[in-house]
């Protein structure tokens, strides 16, 4: 096999991620490409959830819709998800345990809770043999899943690490004496030497590497994992980590360290962000560089706790009362979450505006392997008077109007004389005004010359198999995956355009990209099409048609194939 995908699916509680990371580290280890993204329900026990990795021989970068092995851990899960199963299949459920009495060509009965039992005694247990099931079915050995379950329970008791191994090796030996005639056999494919990890991973330790010393925000899912990153990380880098009492606060925090020079950082997603638009106001009026995170996920309201969209794409393009210049990044893959978060910080300070980067739950939450990152393209480019210099200044004018849009900014402690900042309209000192030429000056400075600025730093649009192309799919974001492996397979057929910045969006550059090509297809995770309405705005081209998908699910690559299949007819 070139691929192989299983779903380990159950009530919330019952240990579906430890399952699920064990198995992305052991697939990992023994060099296959690996691809893992979780599905979770809103609460803390009950309901059905699942996670489920694909792995391959070449790299992955989405889903798939039919998994080859189910594992079901409670009787809900079975007919749940038995119709999911991909032809030659199987269904692996504990009969005896979960109470299931049907019987199926594809559902085959494994005693998991006995094996527990026999191996540590304990029911706990259960997790360990599942993966040892796992090792043993697909040929991966015994001693790569060893190793990981040693450090993935590093920090827990000799007894429990001994329990975990022994349980292990119960389900393996399971897998070879009693399943002899079920393999699933994938080529490794040479990813032993990758990093395993997330895009939030990839946003947590770019940002240190860009100097962020101050962080704020309130925990609201998916944007937590940021919060709890750069906690584990604050001690050994001098980061303080505040958790405000609400989204107010907390942008209103990180405008107050970056005014003293500290590089800030907040994460929150669409409800939050919706309480700190006053405050990016606030941001973009006294030209405090800032960095936002928008981890989405779907709305109105509290919506989908849990799951992921792309619908506040209009909401962050207008967000904040006044007209002001701010940056949007949208990554696609853990590399540009990593690369673009440094890049982020050094534009904001380099610009003095709010940037944002856009990411939802499908991307912040997803395992992938990837080679190594450059950490020597995240440097901390600083835009501040040096503390020697601003000693000698005289007449200090924080907004002092400029060719560039760009104002001197000094710390205020290193400067001698008083430092003036205020919400209202003001002058070049940052006094207050009413004064309408003044508030033109001002206004054209903060909007016309940075965004005229702006675009001299855009990220470019990322393409692939442009060239020919019937259908050329467009998309931002977590999209990226779904587009590049739909044209593998499609190849010659389907080209796909990414774009990483929305925002100032890279109009020029897209016109020549998209000019000649026949059908322009947007592929987006919300029901207005707010992608293909952007384009239409910036440059006049029409798409025609989008692929929308408001489910609260990611794509998958199985059911978007499909779909274009129906543009190329």
């Amino acid at each position: 096999m070139d691929e192989l995908s299983i779903r380990i699916a159950g009530e919330a509680g019952q240990g579906m991620q430890t399952i699920g990371e064990v198995l992305c580290r052991m697939f990992k280890s023994a060099g296959y490409h690996v691809f893992a993204n979780q599905d979770y329900m809103s609460r803390i026990r009950g309901g059905n959830n699942y996670f489920q990795v694909r792995i391959g021989s070449k790299p992955v970068y989405t889903l798939r819709n039919n998994p080859d092995i189910i594992i079901s851990l409670d009787k809900a899960s079975v007919s749940l998800h038995k119709n999911d199963l991909a032809a030659g299949g199987i269904l692996i459920v504990d009969k005896n345990k979960s109470g299931v009495t049907e019987n199926d060509a594809a559902l085959m009965d494994v005693p998991l809770s006995a094996m527990a039992m026999q191996a540590a005694g304990k029911e706990l247990f259960i997790n360990s043999v599942a993966c040892g099931v796992i090792a043993g079915l697909t040929g991966v050995g015994i001693d790569f899943l060893e190793d990981v379950i040693r450090k993935v329970f590093s920090a827990k008791p000799a007894d429990v690490i001994d329990g975990n191994i022994a349980s292990v090796k119960k389900g393996f030996e399971f897998a070879q004496n009693d399943l002899k005639s079920v393999r699933f056999v994938v080529t490794a494919g040479g990813a032993r030497a990758n990093l395993l990890m997330t895009a939030t991973d990839a946003m947590v330790l770019s940002a240190i590497k860009a100097g962020c010393k101050f962080y704020s925000a309130y925990p609201m899912s998916p944007s937590t994992g940021i919060m709890t990153g750069l906690a584990g990380y604050a001690g050994a880098f001098g980061i303080r980590v505040e958790q405000a009492e609400d989204e107010i606060a907390a942008i209103n925090m990180i405008i107050g360290a970056s005014f003293c020079g500290a590089r800030s950082m907040a994460a929150t997603s669409g409800g939050g962000f919706a309480l700190m638009v006053e405050g990016l106001s606030l941001a973009g009026m006294t030209e405090t560089p800032v960095v936002v995170v928008v981890a989405q996920r779907p709305g109105p309201a509290t919506g989908f706790p849990t799951r992921t969209e792309q619908a506040d794409l209009d909401f962050i393009l207008s967000s904040g009362h006044g007209e002001f210049a701010r940056v949007l990044y949208a990554p696609g893959s853990i590399e540009e979450a990593f690369y673009l978060t440094g890049k982020a910080f050094n534009i904001a300070e380099k610009y003095q505006v709010p940037v944002i980067i856009l990411t939802d739950q499908h991307l912040a939450e997803c395992y992938r392997d990837t080679g190594m990152l450059d950490q020597d393209k995240i440097r901390a480019e600083r835009s501040i008077i040096s503390k020697e210099e601003s000693a000698r200044i005289k007449d200090y004018r924080r907004y002092a109007l400029t060719g560039s849009g760009i104002s001197p900014r000094a710390i205020p402690s290193w400067i001698s004389d008083p430092v003036y900042a205020d919400s209202d309209e003001h002058t070049e000192e940052g006094h207050i005004t009413e004064d309408a030429a003044v508030r033109v000056k001002m206004v054209e400075k903060r909007l016309y010359k940075k965004m005229s600025a702006l675009e001299n730093d855009l990220e470019e649009p990322v393409t692939g198999n442009i060239e020919g192309a019937k259908v050329v799919l467009m998309g931002f974001g977590s999209t990226l995956g779904s587009l590049r492996e739909v044209c593998r397979i499609l190849e010659g057929k389907a080209g796909f355009v990414h774009l990483p910045q929305v925002w100032p969006f890279p109009k020029n550059k897209l016109m020549r990209i998209l000019k000649g090509a026949g059908n322009i297809i947007t592929v987006e995770n919300n029901a207005g099409g707010q992608l293909a309405k952007l384009l239409r705005r910036e440059t006049g081209i029409n798409v025609s048609g989008s692929i929308l998908k408001f489910d609260g699910r990611p794509f998958d690559l199985d059911n978007l194939t499909e779909q274009v299949k129906e543009y190329l007819k």
